[in-house]
């Protein structure tokens, strides 16, 4: 496909290139930095065809494309104009203020491992493969084919410092190859001969701290550790390298700033690297490995409920970026992690969802969505079935929680463990395939766990996920929610008494300052400027549109007129702030019933007004509509009057 269109529509809607300060892509999602997140017209986004959802966390604002994201981000990056390399600094502003702490460490982490990750699961699905080949006889650790095949799967892991060195580096503003300079001195083969022999001397003996020295620095004692693998070290190693080379940009002369900014930052960067930043931060990774391992040992049970059943909400918020870097650690400082692979289930949990409802609905809209989630779910990428099946139907979301909660008591149980940073979806099978005993119990654990989460997920989701009324799709427009009230009944249209929703100053339709409504291309009716935040049933009907911001509302009379209520003008860019809903959609209500409370000073003071729309969308079936001659009108009083 081309997506000229799609990309030159997603700048327009985030606000415009001028609102834009940055702009990368991870495995499904454009992350946005915007200068202006309330320019960004959400609701559209997510209406548009090619955009799955739109969600803002970590300082980003995230517009999901689905597994075609490259193509889709190659097109905005051209037609925007944008620099896709461009740094992205940790202390950017988001609304004028700075980020707090957990989105900045968020977008940190994020930010550096990002753009690695489609290489990080490709190198561990090879040493996945290498060790099932392995663990069947297939080759033996001396042939040719073995040892090749571990070096394109090894060699990312054991040069990590210094892929890391380059993204951090962008990531911190500097420059990348200074970065992978000094991973790659973390890594340099000479220095792990200098551990061979009697050590000079031992600090911290008899501690967890206790490290023999081999060698010295100007005469302060050098603390050699193994730094292929490792994560933390290098990225503390750029953040200060960053720092030092800021300050000499700022007093080396531009003449000579190409070659002596990086020979000072190295000389400078790569010593207390060695002598300082490395030791305290391997350190401080064994940690955190060793106290998380305790954890999870106190009750792996538990902690596989708790993560599995959690793990799809963290990725809606984009919190498990916070969990990766530890399971990393785990993995490069004690051999294996137990935390991932408590969460390996919820995948699966999630596409047996999916499945029931590509097999049970008959809307054609929600199967052919389904197909495409189902697909990308086996394979590990998921957003496309939370976002577009599975969340917006609620039931099957929470339905595929619980199954990968149980998964994940399973695979405590069985102490299931990763020992590589392997695949996704199918593929994640061989990073449980122990590199020295081969299969084991563990392994089963993950098949049993998956199997299980699967077939719960499928057959609650078949019989419990989804109610009859349930829209596929939810409306995110006025116009979308006029459609939507016209498609819903098929009820014989009678004369109407429509009554006031609201206490409020009656106003002309033409007054509105929207033309959609002003034209009257929704339909005729007419507008209130509310005295009291509450709107109730002009009639006695069905809810047959609720914006999941509770801005507006659709109903269907039981005499067939067809309503739409919007409170306010571009209210839906307060996301549903200040706006409390007090039915659902499908909900039976009575005239005079109350549907939603909103907080009338608040929606003023972010700007927007509270002229409040009342268009009956079905009126070219209606000889009339005659409206109220009161100026003011008050809850329950007539307002329209609807001819057959």
């Amino acid at each position: 496909m081309k997506y000229e269109q799609l990309a030159k529509d997603i700048i327009e809607n985030v606000g415009g290139k001028e609102n834009v300060n940055s702009v990368f892509h991870c495995i499904t999602r454009l992350r946005f930095k915007l200068k202006d997140e309330s320019k960004a017209q959400t609701e559209v986004l997510k209406n548009m065809d090619g955009v799955v959802t739109v969600m803002k966390s970590g300082g980003q604002y995230q517009v999901v494309i689905g597994n075609h994201v490259p193509d889709v981000y190659n097109a905005v990056v051209e037609i925007g104009g944008f620099n896709a390399e461009r740094p992205v600094d940790t202390d950017d502003v988001e609304g004028g203020k700075k980020q707090n702490l957990l989105n900045s460490f968020i977008d940190l982490i994020s930010g550096i491992f990002t753009p690695i990750l489609g290489v990080l699961a490709a190198a561990g699905m090879i040493k996945g493969f290498n060790a099932l080949f392995l663990s069947f006889g297939w080759l033996g650790e001396a042939s040719g084919t073995y040892q090749l095949l571990n070096a394109a799967g090894d060699a990312l892991f054991y040069s990590l410092p210094i892929f890391l060195g380059y993204t951090a580096s962008k990531k911190f503003g500097m420059k990348p190859f200074v970065g992978m300079a000094i991973g790659a001195a973390l890594v340099y083969p000479a220095l792990s001969g200098l551990t061979e022999g009697e050590p000079l001397y031992t600090l911290f003996a008899g501690t967890v701290f206790e490290s023999p020295v081999f060698i010295t620095f100007l005469g302060i004692p050098v603390i050699l550790m193994s730094y292929a693998s490792s994560v933390v070290p290098i990225i503390l190693a750029t953040y200060f390298g960053s720092k030092v080379e800021k300050g000499l940009n700022k007093i080396i002369p531009d003449v000579v700033k190409t070659f002596l900014v990086p020979f000072f930052t190295l000389l400078i960067v790569v010593p207390i690297t060695f002598l300082v930043i490395g030791p305290v931060a391997t350190w401080a990774s064994q940690l955190i490995g060793q106290g998380s391992i305790w954890l999870i040992n106190l009750s792996p049970i538990v902690a596989g409920i708790f993560l599995g059943a959690l793990w799809q909400v963290l990725v809606i918020f984009g919190l498990h970026w916070g969990i990766i870097p530890i399971a990393l650690n785990n993995i490069m400082t004690l051999g294996e992690d137990p935390i991932l692979s408590l969460i390996f289930a919820a995948t699966f949990a999630q596409i047996g969802a999916v499945l029931a409802v590509l097999l049970k609905t008959k809307q054609q809209k929600l199967k052919t969505l389904s197909i495409p989630a189902f697909i990308s779910g086996v394979f590990g990428v998921t957003e496309p079935a939370i976002y577009g099946i599975t969340l917006p139907l609620k039931k099957p979301f929470i339905i595929s929680c619980i199954a990968a909660g149980i998964g994940g008591a399973i695979l405590g149980a069985f102490k299931t463990k990763g020992y590589i940073m392997g695949g996704l979806g199918i593929f994640g099978f061989p990073s449980f395939i122990h590199p020295k005993e081969g299969i084991t119990v563990g392994l089963w654990g993950a098949v049993i766990a998956v199997i299980i989460a699967f077939i719960l997920a499928f057959v609650l989701t078949y019989l419990f996920g989804l109610r009859k009324d349930h829209q596929a799709a939810e409306p995110s427009s006025e116009k979308a929610a006029a459609t939507t009230v016209q498609k819903e009944n098929a009820v014989k249209i009678e004369n109407e008494i429509i009554v006031s929703p609201l206490n409020g100053e009656v106003k002309a339709l033409a007054d509105v300052k929207d033309s959609a409504f002003a034209s009257g291309a929704l339909g005729k009716g007419v507008a209130i400027e509310p005295s009291e935040g509450k709107l109730t049933a002009p009639v006695s009907g069905t809810v047959t549109a609720l914006f999941p911001t509770n801005h507006a509302i659709g109903l269907t009379s039981d005499n067939g007129a067809e309503i739409l209520i919007h409170i306010g003008m571009d209210t839906v860019q307060l996301d549903g702030k200040y706006f409390t809903g007090r039915v659902e959609q499908g909900s039976k209500v009575e005239k005079g019933q109350l549907l939603i409370e909103f907080d009338m000073e608040q929606i003023k003071k972010a700007g927007f007004p509270v002229t409040t729309p009342v268009i009956v969308t079905n009126s070219d079936q209606y000889k009339d509509t005659a409206i109220t001659k009161a100026p003011e009108v008050k809850n329950g009083e007539q307002l329209l009057s609807l001819e057959k």
